[in-house]
């Protein structure tokens, strides 16, 4: 099912939805109406509306600060380019220009940090919510519902794991004045996976609907199951646990011979309100403020592949900082383009991994294939071995998923970020961010 294809506006950022206000450590507390900050009615019988309003909220917050997150990953991946004249932290602190290295307590390391715990925190209300409303839900319902919100939950901890990295995370945050610890890096993967392990126990053959709409994918339960089971493919496989992988990717809406974009999207719109792709520019936008992809991007490219059409070239040079590249960053066409938070592609790419590491090598190269061959490249023809399969899978992510935030972290998950390109003498690569200051 092609859910990306639901372009619905989305209620409008306004009024009674809920988007968690302020910040000071992990301590959050959203606001239902800026007007009457309390959750108490909320959370002891909240309405089939006011359901509603806290899931609009928490997808709304979802999107908010993913442009600074993807920029972060994305340059730290030299995968493109994000030139802001007027702030200089961006090609100089995320490149590590003349020994500039990651501040613990500006924009960059604190707002995707910030707003993936707002999320959090809202997903807690919502599942308080869902545990005491009388409103008319049936139980199937209900736990559906609390399995939505322990989804998110993960993805948004995933998120903020993935700059954190070996620093760890917070997972229990639930009561803001018993914060959990942080955990190890190996504790908190263990953690997301399974919280979404625990939700799909209430999605897996729940055949009723969701007692809300939600834009990330279907509201039927046991479909809402398959999202979940692509997400806890994408943590399996970081955790290296290729068996749960598998079976995970079984039960996901994986498919060898489906569209390549089916799958879950963050939408955007011109409604009043709502919010425009923060990725899209665009072409030939002058070098002042806009992205532009790696000139690496383009020169290890494989001729003739269909996936180069993402970055076009450009009219003129954009330079900035020592920095230049003829090539525009275009995977976004248009300000309301949607941005993927998992898709078919990544899943396909996910099973060709999880094959190799299997040593199932005809499995891996038929998944292989089935990309190569979608990007108008003649199928695999290099060693069969597990660690060229590897190789070549990288390659395939590094182009099938350009600029959606993997680069990076699949280069430091097998330990090769010495292979990324350093742009400038005495630049830098980082393996994570620095806990923000206000967690220290």
């Amino acid at each position: 099912m092609k859910y990306q294809h639901k372009y619905k506006k989305l209620i409008a950022i306004t009024g009674l939805f809920v988007i968690a206000m302020g910040w000071t450590g992990c301590k959050v507390e959203p606001i239902l109406d800026p007007n009457n900050p309390s959750t108490g009615g909320l959370t002891q019988n909240a309405q089939l509306a006011e359901l509603q309003n806290l899931v609009v909220g928490t997808e709304a917050g979802m999107r908010i600060y993913l442009g600074t997150y993807l920029d972060n990953v994305s340059m730290i991946g030299r995968e493109y380019y994000r030139f802001a004249a007027s702030d200089p932290r961006v090609t100089g602190d995320l490149l590590g220009k003349g020994g500039a290295t990651l501040d613990n307590n500006t924009f960059y390391t604190t707002n995707p940090f910030d707003g993936r715990y707002r999320d959090v925190k809202n997903t807690n209300v919502l599942i308080q919510a869902l545990q005491n409303t009388k409103a008319d839900i049936t139980d199937a319902q209900r736990k559906a519902g609390i399995a939505y919100a322990k989804t998110i939950q993960a993805y948004e901890l995933l998120m903020v794991f993935n700059q954190q990295y070996g620093n760890g995370i917070r997972v229990d945050v639930a009561d803001p004045d018993k914060l959990g610890p942080f955990l190890s890096q190996e504790e908190s993967l263990n953690a997301i996976q399974n919280l979404l392990n625990d939700a799909n126990n209430d999605l897996k053959g729940n055949t009723a609907t969701l007692p809300f709409t939600t834009t990330l994918y279907s509201n039927k339960a046991s479909d809402f199951s398959k999202l979940n089971r692509a997400l806890a493919a994408r943590v399996a496989v970081y955790r290296k646990d290729w068996p749960l992988a598998n079976t995970a990717l079984s039960e996901s809406f994986l498919s060898l011979t489906g569209s390549l974009t089916d799958g879950s999207y963050y939408l955007f719109s011109t409604g009043g309100g709502d919010l425009l792709n923060p990725l899209y520019f665009p072409r030939n936008t002058p070098p002042a403020e806009v992205r532009v992809a790696h000139p690496s991007f383009i020169t290890d490219a494989i001729p003739g592949d269909t996936r180069l059409n993402k970055a076009p070239k450009r009219d003129a040079t954009a330079t900035q900082d020592g920095l230049n590249s003829d090539y525009d960053f275009f995977v976004y066409t248009t300000n309301v383009a949607p941005i993927p938070v998992i898709r078919n592609e990544e899943l396909v790419l996910l099973l060709a991994e999880v094959k190799a590491q299997q040593n199932s090598f005809p499995d891996a190269i038929l998944a292989i294939n089935r990309i190569r061959t979608a990007a108008g490249i003649p199928p695999y023809a290099g060693a069969i071995t597990q660690s060229a399969l590897i190789t070549e899978i990288l390659f395939q992510r590094r182009y099938s998923l350009f600029g959606e935030g993997h680069r990076w972290i699949d280069m430091r998950r097998y330990e090769r970020l010495n292979q990324l390109p350093i742009d400038r003498p005495g630049d830098d690569v980082w393996v994570q961010f620095p806990r923000p200051a206000t967690e220290n």
